[in-house]
């Protein structure tokens, strides 16, 4: 088990391989489809984002309202190739350095990760609450009128995921189907 705190450096990132095991500690940003339609669409306008992306991790989940007592409520992820139209730009030209889901990405972002040297972590499906006993604290920072799909900064400690896509383009779901494939004729 690796531990890793943000804000994640591309040394670091480029170190970590598919298949590590990981712990994250620090800082790490929220964001679903409608945050990353927004920001792409405020930096093709020519405006500036409402937060510093550079060697941030965002966290593909829309958590849900807190009870009384917690900080926040199940945390679980989303299908990340939701964000795939938008995620190369971001990783590219404001120097995202991971990303935190569930599901493959599409080519064109594994490119964009191993030209930036950045990471695509996977989280569990199906144990946001879970996962939300590793974040300490959640505050919205941007595009509250979003609701659970805001930018929301999360203060996690030693949140579990495991690198899914590493800066090299190693994918565990492309090596995972690819040992398990029936030899022809079985």
């Amino acid at each position: 088990m690796l531990n890793i705190t943000t804000p994640l450096d591309e040394a670091t990132a480029r170190r970590l391989r598919a298949g590590d095991q990981v712990l994250i500690s620090g800082t790490i940003l929220t964001g679903r489809d409608a945050a990353h339609k927004r920001m792409v669409e405020t930096l093709r306008a020519g405006g500036e984002l409402p937060v510093d992306l550079r060697d941030q991790i965002i966290y593909y989940v829309g958590p849900c309202p807190a009870r009384p007592g917690k900080v926040i409520g199940s945390a679980g992820p989303t299908t990340s190739g939701r964000m795939d139209a938008y995620a190369p730009l971001l990783i590219r030209e404001k120097g995202l350095r991971g990303m935190i889901g569930k599901g493959g990405r599409s080519p064109e972002v594994i490119r964009a990760m191993q030209q930036a040297g950045a990471v695509y972590f996977l989280a569990t499906g199906g144990a946001g609450a879970l996962l939300a006993r590793h974040i300490k604290k959640a505050t919205v920072v941007a595009y509250a009128d979003l609701g659970p799909e805001a930018i929301y900064r999360l203060e996690v400690e030693e949140f579990p995921v495991i690198v899914g896509i590493d800066c090299q383009g190693n994918d565990l779901y492309a090596s995972g189907r690819a040992k398990y494939r029936r030899a022809p004729g079985c």
